[in-house]
Parts: structure tokens; C-alpha cells; sequence
């Protein structure tokens, strides 16, 4: 059993997926394939997306019992003690990231002051 979900994809990205998935939602896609149409998928999926996103969640014969593939996506697995969990971008470091300076705005209310 798999679980595809594509973010900001093309339409036909959507329409190859459904060929072998059953879309239930807009972008959510779920089916019973073998590993070798799974794998076939992602790689159709990747090469398709462009610069879009794709999680993909799949059975696995690990103590999860799942396990999972994504594509240009801000969260990322990690491996902690042989579980694979999501790392979460702390939002607080993202906005201090973005930050690299003053706005101009401020730049040239500071200088008619001066």
C-alpha cells in the first residue's frame, strides 16, 4: 500500500499518476502496486515534478512498518536509532535566514535623519 502526495505538479504528473493510484483527494493518491511499479513511480514522479513537491509513504519490513521518500521538501527525514522520523524547519531560524539587512525604507529614513 503506498501514499503519494504531490504539491504544485504538473496536471499531467496527476493524470500518469492515476493510471495505477486512485486519486481521493487533489494531489493525494493511494494504491496497492508492487515495489517495482512503486519504484517506477517515484522516478516518473521526480523526473515530472519539476519544481514541485512529493512525499511518498510505503510499507517497509522495519520495525515502523513504513517507510517514506520526498522531493523538495522543507521537512526531512532523519534516521535516529534506526527509526526514520521528520526533522521540522524551525521557523525562527527560517526568519533570521531571510533576514540579510535593512529594508531600504529603513536605509533612507536613517539617512534623512542623520
Amino acid at each position: 500500500m503506498i501514499t503519494l502526495v504531490v504539491t504544485a505538479c504538473p496536471a499531467g504528473l496527476r493524470g500518469d499518476l492515476t493510471k495505477w493510484l486512485l486519486e481521493i483527494s487533489p494531489g493525494v493518491f493511494v494504491g496497492n502496486v508492487s515495489a517495482r511499479v512503486r519504484d517506477s513511480l517515484w522516478e516518473r514522479t521526480v523526473g515530472l515534478c519539476k519544481d514541485g513537491r512529493a512525499l511518498m509513504i510505503f510499507n517497509a519490513p522495519n520495525e515502523q512498518g513504513y517507510d517514506y521518500r520526498v522531493h523538495l521538501h522543507s521537512w526531512e527525514p532523519v534516521d535516529m536509532d534506526g527509526l526514520t522520523l521528520m526533522k521540522r524547519p524551525n521557523a525562527r531560524e527560517d526568519y533570521q535566514r531571510a533576514r540579510t539587512g535593512w529594508s531600504k525604507a529603513r536605509v533612507y529614513r536613517r539617512a534623512i535623519r542623520r
